[in-house]
């Protein structure tokens, strides 16, 4: 079983996501319940839970308040943290760069267990929370442009510098990373998400399997339908429809 405690000031939500929680993650097991800035960090401290599903906005403070506390009082912290939140684009954006998950009110059961399925792979790979800190960064900065990203992986969770990303490249399902110093990651989700993440770093999906950071790019080629040359010297294709836009940015650089 997996312990976690859940932290929200409605109690109503409480037994709903209780309700989610034993019919489609049964093994989940809630070991306690806060509904205040101050009880939330008594009982992540006392319970030491393995998951945390903390709610954003709580009558007295944030759910980031919690973890900021919580990290000044014991220097890291050592739960796996699932945010729940109503729209709120510029957090979920850095839950999204820092490869923390999140669930939209009302919670969708199909998404709480995907979130469920990812813990559980977590919890037996890695008990590195370095992301979480890289989420307190961003919150603190209240910045819109993020220099590091999160990327997790089938052994973890590591954190890049995005200016060191050379290009992405998709494959099925999953996108390959090509960072500097030859390092490559595969990461369990799409390009199109990355895509959305890194345009405005710079970035520039070029073919539908290639994302590409601008500032690596050392060529392009005109003839045989057309490539770009990256630092890491590999040759990309460009779609058709894509040319045009890589021209018209090539002109501006």
């Amino acid at each position: 079983m997996i312990t976690a405690i859940l932290i929200d000031d409605d109690k109503n939500l409480r037994d709903g996501m209780k309700g989610l929680l034993d019919r489609f993650a049964p093994n989940i097991k809630i070991i306690g319940e806060a509904d205040s800035l101050q009880t939330g960090i008594d009982a992540i401290d006392k319970l030491n839970p393995q998951v945390v599903f903390l709610d954003i906005q709580l009558n007295d403070g944030t759910g980031f308040d919690i973890l900021e506390q919580l990290a000044l009082k014991n220097g890291t912290i050592k739960s796996n943290i699932v945010f729940i939140t109503a729209h709120e684009q510029y957090a979920i954006k850095a839950f999204r760069f820092s490869a923390l998950d999140f669930l939209l009110k009302p919670v969708d059961p199909d998404e709480l267990q995907k979130v469920i399925k990812k813990i559980e792979t977590v919890l037996e790979k890695t008990n590195d929370y370095a992301h979480i800190d890289l989420l307190l960064e961003n919150i603190r900065k209240k910045v819109d442009n993020f220099k590091r990203i999160a990327l997790s992986t089938s052994d973890g969770i590591h954190l890049f510098e995005i200016n060191d990303i050379i290009r992405c490249e998709s494959e099925d399902n999953y996108t390959k990373f090509y960072i500097k110093n030859n390092k490559t990651v595969l990461i369990s989700k799409t390009l199109k998400e990355y895509e959305e993440l890194l345009t405005e770093h710079g970035f520039e999906r070029i073919h539908q399997s290639h994302l590409i950071n601008l500032a690596y790019l050392k060529s392009y080629i005109k003839k045989d339908g057309g490539y770009v040359v990256m630092a890491d010297n590999s040759n990309l294709p460009i779609s058709q429809r894509k040319k045009e836009r890589l021209q018209e940015i090539l002109k501006t650089i």
